[in-house]
């Protein structure tokens, strides 16, 4: 276990002379807004793989410039997460990644397995998966931990070499394209504040006017959650937002029952909140954000859309490539229905995948 900047600073020195190295992140997610880091796994080589102990060492700058080296590969399995997370741990944009589930879905074995079946596929061996509810902040690891979070990245890069092997020359381009994209961090840091609402369950079933306010309640619950590390229904729960917005409430009492939520919290936030509302009431339509209610496909689209899928699902076959990978089903209707907008699907690899189905 890696404990010190010194000794940080002597393995990261080594990884920079490497051509790629695989990371992978153990963390804690319960009680807080941002994730807990407990263990970063690094490997070198499939004998040199080290832990180390984002806990015991408070300066990772030197693991960020790592990751930030563009001469390196950074091999991942399913990075979004581990990006985010180890991004905010270090203050540097990861560069240069290589993200096993991904590549997997351009060497034809699918763009969703896990790790342990994607290495029992490849290499034959079968990892134990012993160790997944761990609490990773607990000090010192015993070794079914230890080896357990080992062999997360103990075969990356060997899977790496094989998964490269199987991707077709015509799409590797493709696949290089892909990986691209996770050097932006607006790929893989989520949603932005003000498309929150979007992802709140009941959102659907909103007017217009409850729209901007719900839009409204949701910015505001994800600054104040993150100000104070806390998670978002910690702060005020999903149902009572809607109940609020749907209902226009704009007292201390409607609001202390709309559903569940304490006095306190009423007393701490609810001039807040009934400003929030006050201020939808008065917004204009054309300011109101667009209604999330699912428009049923009418004959001509349900054709349009089993064409682009059978379409898809043939050249997928044709070029050893996952078609969810192209996208989902909402992002074909939103295709159809909308075929210039600006969308993953039109632009970069899959314009050029889908531009023969134009024709």
């Amino acid at each position: 276990m890696i404990t010190t900047a010194k000794d940080l600073k002597a393995l990261i020195a080594r990884a920079h002379e490497t051509d790629a190295v695989a990371l992978d992140t153990e963390f804690v997610w319960e009680r807080t807004y941002f994730p807990r880091l407990g263990l970063i796994q690094i490997a070198l080589s499939d004998e040199e793989c080290f832990l180390i102990d984002p806990i015991a060492i408070e300066d990772l700058s030197s693991l960020g410039k790592l990751l930030a080296d563009p001469a390196v590969v950074k091999i991942f399995h399913d990075a979004p997460q581990d990006l985010a997370i180890l991004r905010n741990a270090t203050g540097h944009d990861p560069q240069n990644i290589f993200d096993s589930r991904l590549a997997a879905g351009f060497a034809a074995l699918g763009s969703t397995l896990s790790l342990a079946a994607l290495i029992e596929r490849l290499l034959e061996i079968k990892l134990t998966k012993t160790q997944t509810r761990t609490n990773w902040l607990k000090r010192p690891l015993d070794s079914k931990q230890t080896e357990y979070a080992l062999d997360d990245v103990r075969y990356l890069r060997a899977v790496r070499v094989l998964l490269l092997a199987r991707v077709l020359p015509e799409t590797s381009n493709w696949l290089d394209e892909e990986m691209m994209r996770l050097n932006d961090p607006q790929n893989y840091l989520g949603i932005a504040d003000q498309e929150r609402y979007t992802k709140i369950k009941g959102a659907a079933s909103l007017d217009g006017k409850s729209l901007a306010i719900l839009q409204d309640l949701a910015v505001w619950r994800e600054e104040e959650a993150r100000k104070k590390d806390k998670p978002r229904g910690h702060i005020i729960k999903d149902p009572v937002m809607i109940a609020i917005a749907k209902n226009k409430l704009t007292t201390h009492d409607d609001i202390l029952h709309s559903g569940e939520i304490s006095a306190k919290t009423v007393k701490q936030y609810g001039d807040t909140l009934i400003q929030m509302v006050q201020n939808g009431e008065k917004q204009k339509e054309r300011q109101f954000p667009p209604t999330l209610h699912s428009k049923k496909l009418k004959a001509n689209e349900k054709e349009a859309l089993h064409k682009l899928q059978e379409y898809i699902m043939l050249k997928s076959d044709v070029n050893g490539i996952d078609p969810a990978l192209i996208g989902n089903k909402n992002e074909l209707i939103k295709l159809i229905r909308h075929s210039t907008a600006p969308s993953r699907q039109t632009r970069g690899w899959r314009k050029v995948f889908l531009a023969e189905m134009e024709n």
